[in-house]
C-alpha cells in the first residue's frame, strides 16, 4: 500500500474542511484534503453561503454596534438548556479573528448583509442586521482548470445555471419587466452568463456558497494543498495509545495510507443523505425516506461513523437534529425530482401556507426552521402522530407572476409546462384549487376571506407576518404598508406542495472548545478534530440567524488548525 506523511489530513471539502486546511497551511503545516465525491465543495457549494459570525469586520466597517456580551445573551436565549458555554465562548472569541485572517491572508473576502437580521431579532441580544456575511462574488476563471472540479450550485435555485445574489440583485430580477434600470442590469448579467456558457460551459461569475468554496479552494491551491477527489476515507488509524494518527484512503489508483503528525479533521458534511440515521433522529421521517434534502448524495454520515469507530459519540439529545427548510420537488429533465428550498417566496406579499385542513398554520415569513416546526406540529394535530407532513404555498395570479412561486419563476418566464408536470397546481377558483390538492375547499375560502379582510390594510393579526426586521428583509420593500402582506384576491390561483427538508444536520460528534472530538466520557480523542456538520451544532438544535452552520464551520475549522499548530491565536 502506498504511504504518505503529512501534518494534517482533512476529510471533506466543504467550508469547514477547507477553512481548516487553509488555516493549517498558513501555519506551515503540510495538508491533504480527501473528498469522497468527484467534485469538491460539499453542501457549501450548493448553499446560500451566508456565515453568522458576531462582531465581524465587515459589520464593524459598516458601523454596526455589536458586542460579545450581546451575542452571548442572544445565543443563551436561543440555545436554552443546550447552551455550551465553552464552545460558545470559543466561537465568539475566534470568529472575528477567523474573518480577519481570511480577509488579510487569503483569497476569501466578505460582504455584509446590511439588512440581514437575526431570525429572532426581538429576542434578548438579537439584532436587526450585522451578523451575517457572505463571500464576495468570484471570477471562476481564477481557478484555472480546477474550475472543472468545483461542485456546481444547486440547479433549482439558479436561472438555467446562472447564480443570483441576494438582496438588491434579486430585486432587480423581480423588477425586470417593470424597471428600465433593472432590465438593463439583468440584461448585462445574462449576456455575461451566455458568454461564459459559450466559452467555459458553466457560469464563471460565482456567487454565494459557490464563491465561498471557490475562494477557499483558490487559497488552498495557492498554499500547495492538494484536494484529492473521488477519495473516500475507509478507516482511521490509531496508535497503541489510542491516538488517531492517520487514515486509509481509497484513491482511484488504489488505497493510500496517510499518516498524520498533527491530526485528522472530520468535515464530511453530516448525515443528511443517510436514511438510517434520519430514521433514528428525525421524527417526521419514520422510515428515513420521507425527508428530502438538497445536500449532495455523498453526505451519508461518513464522518460520524469514522468518529464512532474510535470511541466518539454523536450528540442525539438536541431538540432538532437538523436545520429544517420547506422543500418543493420540481421535475428534472432526466425524470427525477429536484429539490427547491423555499428561502424567499415565503415572505412575499400575497403568499400564504395551508395544510389539508385549508387553514394557515404559521407566519410564513418566519425562518424556514420555524416554518417546518409549525408545519409538522399542525399536521400531527390535524391527522394524528402518523399523519403525512404536507403543506402548500398558495398565491393568486398577480402575486405569482410578480414574484414567482418556488421553482416557477415570475413573469416573463413561461410556466405552463410546470402545470402539465404537476409541480405547479392551478385552479380557476379556490375551491377548484383545494379539490386538486386534497384540501378542504370551504375552509380555504374562509381562510382567505379572513386573511384578505386584514391584508388590504397590510395587517395579519393571526400570525403577524411582516412584524419583524427579518420578515421584512425578504419582503417587497415597494409594497406598502407591509412588505410581506397582500390579499389573495383574483384567480386563477396556484399552489406548490411542500415537504420537510434540511440545510444541514445538527446532530454531530461531540467536540470541545478546541474542535477536538471527545469520547463518551468527555475526554479528547488525541489527533481527531471535527468541523462543520460533522460536529454537533453549538446552536443547541435551533436556528437563530442566517449562516449558523457555515459561520461556526469556518470558525471551528480555523480553531482546529490553530490548535494543531500549537498556537493560542
Amino acid at each position: 500500500m502506498k504511504r504518505e506523511e503529512v501534518d494534517v489530513l482533512v476529510v471533506g471539502s466543504g467550508a469547514g474542511g477547507l477553512a481548516s486546511a487553509v488555516a493549517a497551511a498558513h501555519r506551515n503545516l503540510k495538508v491533504i484534503v480527501a473528498e469522497k465525491e468527484p467534485v469538491f465543495g460539499g453542501t457549501t457549494a450548493r448553499s446560500g453561503g451566508w456565515m453568522w459570525i458576531p462582531n465581524n469586520a465587515p459589520g464593524k466597517r459598516a458601523g454596526i454596534q455589536d458586542s460579545v456580551e450581546k451575542a452571548r445573551t442572544y445565543m443563551k436565549h436561543e440555545t436554552g438548556d443546550h447552551y455550551d458555554s465553552a464552545r460558545v465562548e470559543a466561537f465568539l472569541e475566534a470568529g472575528p479573528k477567523a474573518v480577519e485572517f481570511f480577509e488579510q491572508s487569503t483569497s476569501l473576502q466578505f460582504d455584509l448583509g446590511p439588512t440581514f437580521a437575526d431570525y429572532h431579532p426581538t429576542a434578548p441580544g438579537g439584532m436587526d442586521a450585522g451578523r451575517s456575511i457572505v463571500a464576495r462574488p468570484f471570477d471562476g476563471r481564477e481557478l484555472g482548470p480546477e474550475i472543472k472540479r468545483l461542485r456546481p450550485p444547486l440547479w433549482e435555485i439558479t436561472v438555467l445555471g446562472m447564480m443570483i445574489g441576494s438582496g438588491k440583485e434579486l430585486l432587480h430580477f423581480f423588477n425586470v419587466t417593470r424597471s428600465p434600470i433593472s432590465a438593463f442590469f439583468v440584461t448585462g448579467l445574462v449576456a455575461k452568463f451566455a458568454r461564459d456558457m459559450l466559452f467555459h460551459g458553466r457560469a464563471m461569475r460565482l456567487m454565494n456558497g459557490n464563491a465561498l468554496i471557490a475562494r477557499l479552494a483558490k487559497s488552498a491551491f495557492d498554499k500547495g494543498v492538494p484536494i484529492w477527489t473521488s477519495s473516500p476515507v475507509a478507516q482511521l488509524i490509531r496508535n497503541e495509545s489510542g491516538d488517531v494518527v492517520g487514515a486509509i484512503i481509497n484513491r482511484p489508483d488504489g488505497p493510500v495510507q496517510v499518516m498524520t503528525r498533527k491530526g485528522v479533521v472530520l468535515a464530511a458534511g453530516g448525515f443528511p443523505q443517510d436514511p438510517v440515521r434520519r430514521k433514528e433522529l428525525m421524527p417526521h421521517s419514520p422510515s428515513g425516506y420521507e425527508h428530502v434534502s438538497p445536500a449532495p448524495p455523498g453526505n451519508t454520515g461518513d464522518g460520524l461513523r469514522l468518529g464512532e469507530t474510535v470511541g466518539a459519540e454523536v450528540n442525539t439529545k438536541l431538540p432538532h437534529s437538523a436545520a429544517w427548510v420547506p422543500i418543493s420537488r420540481p421535475p428534472r429533465g432526466d425524470g427525477t425530482l429536484g429539490t427547491f428550498p423555499h428561502f424567499v417566496d415565503r415572505s412575499k406579499p400575497g403568499v400564504i401556507a395551508i395544510t389539508r385542513s385549508g387553514k394557515r398554520f404559521v407566519n410564513e415569513a418566519q425562518s424556514y426552521h420555524d416554518f417546518c416546526q409549525a408545519m409538522v406540529k399542525r399536521c400531527k394535530e390535524e391527522g394524528g402522530p402518523d399523519a403525512e407532513n404536507a403543506a402548500w404555498f398558495i398565491a393568486d395570479h398577480r402575486t405569482f407572476r410578480r414574484y414567482g412561486l418556488g421553482y416557477a419563476k415570475p413573469s416573463p418566464v413561461p410556466y405552463k409546462k410546470l402545470i402539465k408536470q404537476g409541480y405547479l397546481i392551478q385552479g380557476a377558483t379556490l375551491k377548484d384549487l383545494a379539490r386538486q390538492i386534497g384540501a378542504d375547499g370551504d375552509q380555504l375560502e374562509k381562510t382567505v376571506a379572513e386573511f384578505n379582510k386584514h391584508a388590504v390594510k397590510g395587517e395579519d393579526p393571526e400570525f403577524g407576518k411582516g412584524s419583524t426586521a427579518y420578515n421584512r428583509s425578504l419582503g417587497d420593500p415597494k409594497h406598502k404598508p407591509n412588505p410581506c402582506v397582500a390579499p389573495v384576491a383574483r384567480g386563477p390561483f396556484y399552489a406548490v406542495r411542500l415537504y420537510v427538508g434540511d440545510l444541514g444536520t445538527f446532530a454531530g460528534l461531540k467536540t470541545n472548545e478546541y474542535a477536538q472530538v471527545v469520547s463518551a466520557e468527555g475526554k479528547p480523542i488525541r489527533g481527531l478534530y471535527a468541523a462543520g456538520n460533522d460536529a454537533a451544532s453549538i446552536m443547541g438544535g435551533n436556528y437563530p440567524g442566517g449562516g449558523i452552520t457555515l459561520g461556526p464551520a469556518l470558525t471551528f475549522g480555523y480553531i482546529a488548525a490553530r490548535h494543531m499548530a500549537g498556537a493560542n491565536s
